[in-house]
C-alpha cells in the first residue's frame, strides 16, 4: 500500500473559523485520509495553526494580552472545535514551534547559500505616530486595482491581488489609524524568485494536467504573469527570527521572516513536532526528505491559497536545492459563500465552526458541507438547503432506515438478528446494485471527487430503502415470516455496511450504528466487492440494539430560529 502524506491549508490563528474555511481545506483533507486509513494505506495528516504576522500582534493587542499567550489561547480554542468537527490529525502543531523555527532559519541559510536571497535597502512606510516601520498588513488603504477601501498592503481580498505598501492610495496606519506616513530606507531579504521562473514553470508542468482545472489555472496564470523577487523579512515583533550567524546586522534590527514564507515550512516543522513528541523518535523525514519514491504528498486548500503553495513555496523547496517532497496533487477549492454574500464576523453574518457545534454535532455538518462542496464553483449556504438536505438524506434515508429495520426487527423477532430462508432474486440484485454502487462511491473517493462520492454514498443509502419497499416485510410477515425475517436480515446487513463505508463522511454516526450489533470479531475496514454482493457480515442470531435516533429532523421553528440568529437572504 501507498504512503500517503496529506495537509492541509493551515487555519489562521486570530480567530475562529466559519464554515467556509472548514470546508474548504481540513474536512476534506479528514475524509480523503479516513479513506485511505480504512483502505489499509500509511497515511500521515498533518496541519498546525498559523501564527506569526500582522493580524496576530494586532489581535493580541486588542486583547490586550502577549502575543505569544494569545497564540496559545487561541491554538487550543481552535483544537477544541476541530476534535469537535472530529478531524483525525495525526498531528495539529503550530508555527511558532522551535521545529519550525530550526527548519525555516535553515532553509533561509541554503537560499542564501545557493544564491537566490539577498540583501537589499528598500523604501518601507514608517509612522511617526506609531514609532515604527509598518510591516505590509500594518498598512491599509484603497486598492489601485478595484478600489475597495478596506485592501491591505500586501493583498486586496477583493480583488485578490497581490499589493505593496505603497501601492495602496490615502493609506493609513492599522495600529493608530494615522495617514501621517513617510516612506523611509531600510534593509530587508528578499527571495530572488525570478531566478527560479523556470525551474518552477518545468516543476509544474510535470504535474498542472494532473491538477484540478482551479489549481492548475492559477498557478499558470502567476507563472504567466512572472515571477517576482519578494521580501521575505518584515519590522516585527512575533515571527522567526532572521539568524544573526548569517545576518548579523538584520538580526540585531529584529527582523522576523514573512508569514509566508514560513508558514509552509511549518508542516515539515509540524512533522518534526510529531516526531519529537513521540517516544519511539519516528523517522519523520522518510515523509519529507527523499520521499518522492514512496510517499504521495496531497494538498487540500480553497483558491485564495493556491498561489502560495504551487508557486511560490516550490520554488523556495527547489532553491534549497535539497530533495524535500514538493506536492504531487493540489486540491482546490472554490468559496463557500453564505447566502451568496461573504461570511462576516463584524456583521454577524454566517455560521462560524464553534457556533455549528453548539447547534448540531458535527456530523450533521461534516456530510451537508461535503455533499455541497466548492469543487467545480463557488456553492452557497442557506438554511433552507441546509434543513432540506439534514432531512431528506440524514433523517429520512438513513436514519429512518436504521430506526424501522432494527425496531421492526426487535418487536416482532426479539433482540439478535433473524435467521429466516436463504437469499432469493430479490437479494441477488440488491447485492449487484451495493457492489455496482460502492464501485461509484470508491472511485470518485480516489479521484478526490467529494461531491460525486456523496451522490454515490448517499444512492447507497436509498439502495437500502428502495429494497425494504420492495420487501415490505411489515407486510410479508403476515403471510411469510421466514421472508420477512430473510429481509430484516438482509436489512441489518446494509445497516453494517452503511457503518463501514459511511465512516469518512459521519464518524460518529456510523460508530453507532456499528455498535448496535455485538459481532465478537468485528474487524472489518472496508467492504470487498463478494461482501457487498453477499451481505452477510451480520450472521443471524448476532444480539443488536436499537440506537437512539442516528438524525433528529429540523423543523420551520428551527429554520426560523437559524435565520434570525445568523442573518438570512442579503438585505
Amino acid at each position: 500500500m501507498a504512503r500517503h502524506l496529506i495537509t492541509s491549508a493551515l487555519p489562521y490563528i486570530n480567530g475562529i473559523k466559519h464554515l467556509g474555511n472548514m470546508v474548504g481545506s481540513m474536512l476534506p483533507a479528514d475524509v480523503y485520509a479516513r479513506y485511505l486509513r480504512q483502505r489499509g494505506h500509511d497515511v500521515l495528516y498533518i496541519c498546525a495553526t498559523d501564527e506569526h504576522g500582522t493580524p496576530a500582534e494586532l489581535a493580541a493587542k486588542e486583547q490586550g494580552l502577549p502575543v505569544a499567550e494569545f497564540c496559545a489561547q487561541a491554538h487550543d480554542a481552535q483544537k477544541a472545535v476541530y476534535d469537535g468537527f472530529a478531524l483525525a490529525f495525526d498531528y495539529f502543531g503550530r508555527s511558532s514551534s522551535p521545529q519550525n523555527v530550526e527548519i525555516t532559519q535553515h532553509f533561509a541559510r541554503k537560499l542564501h547559500e545557493n544564491g537566490f536571497i539577498e540583501e537589499r535597502a528598500i523604501r518601507q512606510v514608517y509612522s511617526p505616530a506609531d514609532h515604527r516601520f509598518l510591516p505590509d498588513r500594518y498598512v491599509e488603504g484603497t486598492c489601485p486595482h478595484c478600489g475597495y477601501d478596506k485592501a491591505r498592503g500586501d493583498q486586496c481580498e477583493n480583488c485578490t491581488r497581490v499589493l505593496d505598501p505603497t501601492d495602496l492610495l490615502n493609506p493609513r496606519s492599522a495600529i493608530s489609524g494615522s495617514t501621517d506616513l513617510e516612506v523611509r530606507e531600510t534593509k530587508h531579504l528578499f527571495l530572488l524568485q525570478s531566478k527560479l521562473q523556470h525551474e518552477v514553470e518545468a516543476w509544474v508542468a510535470r504535474h498542472e494536467d494532473d491538477w484540478p482545472q482551479l489549481a492548475s489555472s492559477i498557478a499558470r496564470k502567476w507563472l504567466n504573469e512572472g515571477l517576482h523577487d519578494r521580501a521575505i523579512t518584515r519590522d516585527l515583533d512575533w515571527g522567526v527570527p532572521v539568524p544573526a550567524d548569517t545576518w548579523p546586522e538584520l538580526a540585531a534590527e529584529g527582523k522576523v521572516f514573512y508569514v509566508w514564507f514560513d508558514a509552509p515550512i511549518e508542516y515539515i516543522g509540524a512533522t518534526k513536532e510529531w516526531a519529537d513528541q513521540d517516544p519511539e523518535n519516528r523517522d519523520w523525514k522518510s515523509w519529507w526528505y527523499e520521499a518522492d519514491d514512496t510517499v504521495r504528498y496531497t494538498e487540500f486548500m480553497a483558491k485564495d491559497n493556491v498561489p502560495f503553495h504551487t508557486v511560490m513555496f516550490p520554488a523556495t523547496e527547489l532553491g534549497v536545492r535539497e530533495p524535500w517532497k514538493k506536492v504531487d496533487y493540489v486540491k482546490a477549492f472554490n468559496w463557500l459563500t453564505y447566502y451568496g454574500g461573504k461570511f462576516s464576523t463584524s456583521q454577524k453574518r454566517g455560521v462560524f465552526t464553534d457556533q455549528a457545534l453548539e447547534i448540531l454535532p458535527a456530523d450533521y455538518w461534516r456530510y451537508f458541507l461535503i455533499a455541497n462542496a466548492p469543487e467545480s464553483d463557488d456553492s452557497s449556504f442557506t438554511w433552507e438547503h441546509f434543513t432540506a438536505t439534514v432531512n431528506k438524506d440524514l433523517a429520512d434515508t438513513l436514519g429512518n432506515f436504521v430506526n424501522r429495520v432494527l425496531s421492526f426487527s426487535k418487536k416482532r423477532f426479539g433482540e439478535e438478528v433473524p435467521a429466516g430462508g436463504a437469499p432469493g432474486e430479490a437479494e441477488a440484485r440488491l447485492g449487484e446494485e451495493i457492489a455496482r454502487l460502492l464501485a461509484e462511491y470508491e472511485q470518485q473517493m480516489e479521484a478526490l471527487q467529494f461531491r460525486k462520492a456523496a451522490a454515490a454514498l448517499r444512492a447507497l443509502w436509498s439502495a437500502g430503502n428502495s429494497y425494504l419497499e420492495e420487501k415490505a416485510p411489515w407486510l410479508e410477515i403476515k403471510t411469510d415470516k421466514d421472508g420477512a425475517a430473510l429481509t430484516l436480515r438482509t436489512a441489518m446487513n446494509l445497516i453494517h455496511l452503511y457503518a463501514v463505508v459511511s465512516e469518512p463522511f459521519i464518524p460518529a454516526t456510523s460508530a453507532a450504528m456499528r455498535a448496535a450489533f455485538r459481532l465478537a470479531d468485528d474487524a472489518a475496514t472496508w467492504v470487498t466487492e463478494d461482501e457487498a454482493k453477499s451481505l452477510a457480515s451480520v450472521p443471524a442470531g448476532t444480539p443488536f440494539t436499537v440506537p437512539p435516533v442516528l438524525f433528529a429532523k429540523l423543523t420551520d421553528d428551527d429554520l426560523a430560529d437559524y435565520k434570525e440568529r445568523f442573518g438570512g437572504e442579503p438585505q
